[in-house]
Parts: C-alpha cells; sequence; structure tokens
C-alpha cells in the first residue's frame, strides 16, 4: 500500500513538475503574448470560470480602438471651452459670480491623493490659451490646435462630464481599471471585453497593446488580474521586430521548430491519455499552435509597407512630427480589420500632456503631433466602411484646473483635475456630431449626474454586446461602481 501510495505520489508530482515547466516555459516565449494565445481554452496556471464567448446582446460593434493621452490634456483647451475664464481671468472663484467650486460638497468626493495627503487648492482664474470655435454642421467647439479633428466633430459623441478620482498619475490605471491606487485591483476594460468574447482571429492576440505601457507602473492598465493572464493586453512593436521573444532563432530551420511543437504536443498527450478530461493540457497544446502561427500573422498584420503613400500621408505617417502617433493609427487599422478585439493605443509616451508649466507650448507640441494622426484614423475608417463595426475611444486620465497653478511660483500651468474632464467616442453605435453633459460655467466640476470613469467601460461593453454584472467571477463580487451604467444618451 505505501509503495502504491508512493507511486501515485510521483506520478502527480510529474505531472505538477511537467506542467509548471509548461507553464514557465509558455509565459518567457513571448511574456505576456503566449498568456493570451491560450484564449477562451485555457489557462496558464488557473482559469476561472469562463463565459462562452457569445454576447449577451446583439452587438453594435465588433471591435474597439481605445486611443489613450498620458498625463491628463486640459478639457479647457481642448474639447470644453469656457468664455468665462477669459472674462475674469486674474480674478478669484469668488470674486466671480458663480459658486466657488472649492466649496462643493463633489470637491472632496471627488479628489484623493496619494502623493499628497490634501493636494494644494488653487483659485487664481487662468485664461483660455488657445481659440476655439463651432465646427461643422454640428457646431460643436473645439479647440484651433486640433484643426484636423475639427473636420470631424460631425462623425464624433463628446462626454464632457467625465469625472473620476485619483489626483495623481496612478489615474493612468484607474482610467482603465476603474479602481483607485489605494483599492484592489481590478481587470481592465480592454481585458473584461476579451474575456467576454474571445478572439475573432485564431492568429492574432485578441487584446492588442501599441505604444505602451507607458512606464512599469501603467502595467496595470491592460492586465487581466483574476480572469488569468490569457485576457491580459499583449504588447506589440511596430518598429523592429513586433514578436522580438516569439521569432525563431536564426540557427533553427522551420522543420526544426515545427519538430519542437510536436515535441510538446507527444509530451502533453502522455498526460492527456492519464488524465483525458484534464481541459489544461488539451489548451497547452493549442496555445502554442497559436504562437506557431502568429510568428507569419503578426508581422503581416502590421507591415506598412502594404499600405499606400497616400494612405499613409493621410495618417501622416510621412512626417517627422507625426510620424510614431501615425503608424500606432495605422496599425490600429490594420489590426481591428482583421478581428483583433481591443487594440489600446498609445499616441503619446507617458505623462507629456502633464502641463503643471508652460501649458500653452506643451499643448500646442503636443496636440501637433496626435492630431492629423487621430482624424487620419476617423477618416480611413470611414472610406473603409467600418466605422460600424469599430468603436474608437478617445481619452485621458484627468482634466486640469481652470485655475493657474502657483506651486514653486507657478504662472503659466494647470495642475491635475478630476472633477470634470472630456473624452469622446465615435463610430458603431454612437450618435454624430453629438454632446452630451458639461461642466459648470468654469469647467471646474462635472454637472449632475456625471459619469466616473467605469461608466464610459459600461458603455464599450454594451456596445461589444456584453454586460459587465453577467461577467462575474464566483468569489470575485465587484462594487457597484465597478459596473458602472453605459451612456446611453451618446449612443444611437
Amino acid at each position: 500500500m505505501t509503495q502504491m501510495h508512493s507511486q501515485r505520489s510521483n506520478i502527480k508530482q510529474t505531472e505538477v513538475r511537467r506542467r509548471t515547466f509548461l507553464a514557465d516555459f509558455g509565459m518567457g516565449f513571448t511574456g505576456l503574448a503566449l498568456g493570451s494565445l491560450l484564449q477562451q481554452d485555457g489557462v496558464a496556471r488557473a482559469a476561472p470560470h469562463r463565459p462562452t464567448g457569445e454576447p449577451h446582446h446583439p452587438p453594435r460593434a465588433k471591435s474597439v480602438i481605445w486611443i489613450y493621452l498620458s498625463g491628463g490634456y486640459s478639457q479647457l483647451e481642448t474639447f470644453d471651452p469656457k468664455p468665462a475664464l477669459n472674462k475674469y481671468a486674474g480674478k478669484t472663484f469668488l470674486e466671480t459670480p458663480f459658486p466657488d467650486p472649492l466649496e462643493s460638497p463633489l470637491h472632496d468626493i471627488r479628489s484623493r491623493s496619494v502623493i499628497q495627503k490634501v493636494r494644494e487648492k488653487y483659485s487664481k482664474i487662468y485664461p483660455l490659451q488657445i481659440g476655439s470655435k463651432p465646427r461643422g454642421r454640428s457646431g460643436v467647439e473645439v479647440s484651433d490646435w486640433f484643426p484636423h479633428l475639427a473636420t470631424c466633430v460631425d462623425d464624433i459623441a463628446f462626454v464632457r462630464n467625465m469625472w473620476t478620482t485619483d489626483n495623481d498619475h496612478a489615474a493612468e490605471n484607474q482610467i482603465h481599471t476603474g479602481r483607485h491606487k489605494l483599492d484592489e485591483t481590478q481587470p481592465s476594460v480592454g481585458s473584461w471585453v476579451t474575456y467576454g468574447l474571445g478572439t475573432a482571429n485564431a492568429n492574432l492576440p485578441q487584446f492588442v497593446v501599441l505604444g505602451g505601457p507607458t512606464r512599469a507602473d501603467t502595467r496595470e492598465s491592460f492586465q487581466a488580474y483574476y480572469l488569468g493572464p490569457q485576457y491580459a493586453g499583449v504588447p506589440l512593436s511596430i518598429d523592429g521586430s513586433p514578436l522580438p521573444y516569439g521569432r525563431r532563432g536564426a540557427d533553427v530551420l522551420p522543420d526544426e521548430q515545427r519538430n519542437e511543437f510536436e515535441l510538446i504536443r507527444g509530451l502533453n498527450e502522455l498526460s492527456g491519455v492519464e488524465y483525458p478530461r484534464d481541459e489544461k493540457i488539451a489548451a497547452r497544446i493549442r496555445a502554442y499552435e497559436l504562437a506557431y502561427r502568429m510568428q507569419m500573422s503578426v508581422p503581416e498584420a502590421l507591415d506598412m509597407g502594404q499600405e499606400t503613400a497616400e494612405t499613409q500621408a493621410l495618417y501622416g505617417a510621412d512626417n517627422a512630427q507625426t510620424r510614431v502617433a501615425g503608424r500606432r493609427c495605422l496599425s490600429a487599422r490594420r489590426l481591428v480589420e482583421r478581428g483583433v478585439r481591443f487594440v489600446q493605443l498609445y499616441v503619446s509616451p507617458y505623462g507629456v500632456w502633464d502641463s503643471h508649466k508652460a501649458l500653452k507650448k506643451n499643448h500646442a507640441a503636443q496636440s501637433a503631433k496626435v492630431d492629423k494622426p487621430v482624424a487620419g484614423l476617423l477618416k480611413d475608417l470611414k472610406r473603409r466602411g467600418l466605422t460600424d463595426d469599430v468603436l474608437v475611444v478617445f481619452c485621458t486620465e484627468f482634466g486640469r484646473t481652470p485655475a493657474v497653478e502657483e506651486r514653486a511660483g507657478g504662472t503659466d500651468g494647470r495642475d491635475h483635475h478630476p472633477h470634470g474632464f472630456t473624452v469622446w467616442l465615435a463610430g458603431a453605435g454612437v450618435k454624430r456630431g453629438f454632446v452630451h453633459g458639461a461642466t459648470d460655467e468654469l469647467g471646474f466640476h462635472a454637472i449632475e449626474p456625471g459619469h466616473y470613469v467605469t461608466d464610459l467601460h459600461a458603455t464599450v461593453l454594451h456596445l461589444m454586446g456584453l454586460d459587465g454584472r453577467r461577467l462575474e467571477i464566483p468569489g470575485r463580487k465587484r462594487l457597484e461602481i465597478d459596473h458602472g451604467r453605459p451612456i446611453m444618451e451618446v449612443l444611437t
């Protein structure tokens, strides 16, 4: 009996060691990529309850391009201009006919700082640093720093009453996960989409990250956490090899690599005989097969050489100033064309919109880098007939204060501002040339009912045919605020 128990124990330990080896080897193959490759069919290390991959209701969108601008662009100098700032420039909030926003009960609710226990409050009004004018048939006002996007306003739905709570740059993660830095981390919005729906192209990752992570501490913005690493975003590079750790070695022939995969398949199938109901083994086999196919499909999807000179010029990919953002936007379009569910697109480096000083100089420079590429993306989707299939979201982590930031003698910048800011949506299922919500006369508070960032997540899920409440994981009950509610007012 003791010998039989020992044999069973050895078999079990061998099985555990084999799986541990394969999981470690797999996760090293392309980092997060191979975790993602497990897709709907399996798990790396552990698997939660999985949905069927079927939408909960008829979807309006098939894919999402989530454009993120890091650092916090000013809502006032982009998409929510406030003439009162010019009229009362240099005065304090108390010297205007409007209620003092610093005394509003909403102020402390929508401001939770980690770096500073109590963030400084500024009240000396700083005038607008750029003009704006009504654009298109809809007459939506847009900053003069966005002449190309201004030609697209009739295809955009603006949400001017967003708010969040993190007054520090961990808000970059919060806009994607819905959770403050001091709270338990949750899966990102892209992970929820791909967890709910799975892949639409067996040869490509279902959730791709372009231009990021912008920094090591922003990886939370595309992680899946308890959903499993197969639902995390896969960072791909468009400069050089898109899969630097997934290429076949120069000294390895294709047939040799194929034999390696067959050997791993054989090892797993031996275990499959012993454990015929073990889904992990079958999933592992499919994962390696997909990793093999990605070596061809990913480089093809990101091959800019297949695009015409006219298309590349439309995105600004032919110009030094706009090339980086232009190539990323064009790559995003190529990926969703091929069935990628969610593309998280960083068009700007980490924190570059963070204008505590020299806002005019900084915002003018950053706007010039992204205006044409993003407008080119919208125009290209439209002319290719993709606006009925692709949802575009354009966002940042928070806005900027209507008052000048006077810290350290500052005179020409704005501080972080979670109390009210603007995002916009375009494409599948979204109204066109439409403005929803508002901030107060000074551009300070999102007027009730404002929208916390998870309302934006819920809107994306809804358009993709998903109800976030039906994606709950047993033992992982989420808060009501985690679910948010779809912003129905902007939907067709």
